[in-house]
């Protein structure tokens, strides 16, 4: 059956860990009818975390995809990760959804990995609507997050909702139902265990006059919204300026559009835990985010052309077909790519070019995905977020094409590691089966890294944190029955140079009847942006010839450069420029000019001498005030700068700057320092100098 575009939803839930992301689908699912038993996160029976990790540990690990149907609208929906150290499943999922739902916390308000998915967001140019979950919690403050969320994010919140109350049902006035500021209507919703019954109190939401006590505050925030929305439509202006109503339609629709520029995002209240406010989310995701139809047509580069060509494809089933595969779920019987299907039709049985790999892939099976359950389907078109069964040689990343069309579209990027440890069987006898196994979970995890040590022959495993590794290392034994030895974790250390120098590097010598001669000249500066190595290409002869040569030069030292330091550590944050060299009579040969380019980075790195790096974190402790010190005094002893300290809920919020090499172990610690009443989060921030004695014990 052929689907319009403009009744396709493709979302993302993304927030920060505990805000309520799984439980909210959940209840997603379980009001469309989708599923028919509501399942709990602390139980370990919710659909989307259906790995046996995820249920033991009641958080969410692998993004997970569902479908379903909400008035006349299809919904695709992610639910994704909030732990930190799974940020690439966020990542991969933003950059091909249309839209996204924030969840924050009400009592909490906007934390750090909160921001960490906005900034994503806002790079794939993702439009948002906000909820406010949790305002049923002690300590919940509504417009306290909504002064957050314009405050900390950049953004300009539309606030839609006005919540009756606030707090637990035994606070004086709890929190048990909405004002909704476009119908100007209070919104109540029916106990939990009458939701749970189902039938016709499963959708039922009473709508009623607005009582007394919140006729103030829903004036202020109607008044709020009603001139905001001035901004982006003069048909609301004028009603507005003549004292006439402004009818609900027409308020969605400009918000809507507004919503759809990213020039505002709406604001909801709600909590998904009792199931209050649950349809209103729904509404929204139908009536303010955005189809595929309503995405600017997707752009690429078309690889055939000799310079490359910007080319766009449009969202329409007639057009050429193109597809991004953004995540593979690697198994023993064959891998199972996720592609989002730009434009074009996709049908079983069929052939795609990969035009990164320059290979023809088989579409041998299509499979529509609801968490971890399967349907077979013969095609799927522009829109459409598909399982595919076939590709060999593509990786998440990785464009699918027509190949009488070929298009590549723009890829995805995942941060460094950093973090490793060394693993090894028990056995000598289960090492292939280790490498085989590792092979499979670095197809599936583009962040996780796995590699034989030369020095050691050990296997290092590297990956975003403490709790990623651990992940791996249950999966090995669980799903690969491969028990494994492992070894204290390591930090992912990096070199840069200790300041700007220009040298040559000049190879003279007589190897046989040939005579190598080569000079290369490059110029090497620290930048202060933290990415790895660049080397440019600084002389462009006009000759042919020569620019060949000059060309030959700069991956000749962007081939030495990838060798490291003098520490044996990755370059970092350097930028090389490959300036005019001395060209002897005859021409050089390539091994010659390989010889002079690794001649002249050796020079860089001893004339330039180099500084050691270490990965910082950006650590956020939730701390009651009794235990504020004994938290501040552990830190400081871990080498922690503390940067900003607030009250967010009533209890301390401090964030600090702390070396990872130091953080190892401490969610023990943090929980012995407060009585297991803190909490904290730790994601990577840059990488900044290891102190002396970190340096010296470097060999």
């Amino acid at each position: 059956m052929k689907r319009s575009l403009e009744k396709i939803r493709n979302i993302g839930i993304v927030a920060h860990i505990d805000a309520g992301k799984t439980t909210l689908t959940e209840r997603l699912l379980f009001f469309t009818k989708t599923s028919h038993r509501l399942g709990e996160v602390d139980r370990g029976t919710t659909i989307t975390d259906f790995d046996p990790e995820e249920q033991e540990r009641g958080i969410t690990i692998y993004s997970a995809a569902v479908s379903f149907q909400w008035r006349d609208v299809t919904v695709n929906l992610i639910d994704t990760p909030g732990h930190v150290d799974f940020t690439a499943e966020v990542e991969r999922s933003l950059r091909v959804l249309d839209g996204a739902v924030v969840v924050f916390s009400a009592r909490e308000g906007v934390e750090a990995q909160s921001e960490t998915v906005w900034r994503q967001a806002d790079r794939y140019g993702v439009p948002r609507v906000a909820l406010v979950n949790k305002c049923d919690r002690e300590g919940a403050d509504f417009f306290g997050t909504v002064r957050q969320i314009e405050r900390r994010l950049g953004a300009r919140p539309l606030v839609l909702h006005v919540p009756l109350g606030l707090g637990p049902p035994h606070v004086k006035d709890p929190f048990r139902g909405i004002v909704d500021l476009v119908e100007m209507e209070l919104l109540t919703f029916p106990p939990k265990d009458e939701a749970l019954a189902g039938g016709a109190a499963l959708a039922s939401v009473t709508r009623g006059p607005i009582p007394d006590e919140l006729a103030d505050t829903v004036t202020e925030w109607r008044d709020a919204l009603v001139s905001t929305l001035f901004d982006f439509s003069d048909e609301v202006g004028e009603l507005a300026l003549a004292e006439q109503p402004i009818p609900p339609e027409l308020a969605r629709r400009v918000i809507r559009e507004a919503t759809l520029a990213r020039q505002v995002v709406p604001v909801l209240a709600g909590s998904a835990l009792d199931c209050i406010g649950i349809q209103p989310v729904l509404d929204a995701v139908a009536w303010y985010l955005p189809s595929p139809a309503d995405v600017p047509p997707v752009e690429g580069v078309d690889p055939s052309q000799k310079t490359p060509t910007r080319v766009v494809r449009r969202p329409d089933p007639g057009e050429p077909f193109s597809g991004l595969v953004f995540k593979i779920l690697a198994e023993k019987h064959g891998d199972l790519d996720f592609v989002r299907i730009y434009s074009g039709t996709l049908k079983a049985g069929s052939r795609a070019w990969n035009p990164l790999k320059q290979k023809k892939e088989n579409i041998a099976q299509l499979w529509r995905v609801q968490a971890d359950r399967r349907e077979q389907i013969p095609e799927a078109s522009a829109g459409d977020i598909v399982g595919v069964i076939g590709p060999r040689a593509s990786v998440t990343g990785d464009t699918l094409c027509d190949a009488a069309h070929p298009i590549v579209l723009e890829t995805i990027t995942f941060p460094e590691t950093v973090i490793s440890m060394a693993i090894e069987p028990e056995t000598s006898l289960e090492r292939k089966k280790l490498s085989e196994a590792l092979e499979m979970m670095k197809r599936q995890d583009p962040t996780f890294r796995a590699l034989e040590s030369e020095e050691t022959g050990q296997t290092l495993i590297s990956g975003m944190g403490e709790l990623h590794l651990e992940v791996i290392r249950h999966r090995l034994e669980r799903d690969f029955n491969l028990k494994c030895r492992v070894h204290k974790p390591r930090v992912s250390y990096k070199e840069t140079i200790g300041r700007p120098v220009t040298v040559s590097g000049t190879i003279d010598r007589q190897v046989g009847t040939q005579a190598l001669q080569a000079t290369v000249t490059l110029r090497a500066e620290p930048v202060d942006d933290q990415a790895t190595v660049t080397v440019e290409q600084g002389w462009f002869p006009e000759n042919d010839t020569l620019a060949s040569l000059a060309a030959t030069m700069t991956q000749s030292v962007r081939e030495s450069a990838e060798r490291g330091g003098l520490k044996g550590c990755p370059l970092w944050a350097v930028r090389i420029t490959v300036l005019e060299s001395p060209i002897p009579e005859p021409l050089p040969s390539d091994v010659a000019v390989r010889m002079a380019a690794a001649e002249a980075v050796d020079r860089m790195l001893t004339e330039a001498g180099t500084v050691l790096l270490e990965p910082l974190m950006k650590v956020e402790v939730t701390v009651p005030e009794d235990h504020l010190g004994d938290v501040i005094n552990d830190l400081q002893q871990r080498r922690a700068i503390i940067t900003a300290t607030e009250i967010r809920g009533g209890v301390n919020v401090l964030t600090a700057e702390a070396p990872l090499a130091s953080m190892f172990g401490y969610s023990a610690a943090v929980r012995s320092a407060s009585q297991g009443r803190a909490s904290f989060t730790m994601q990577p921030l840059r990488y900044g100098p290891a102190p002396a004695e970190t340096a010296e014990a470097f060999v």
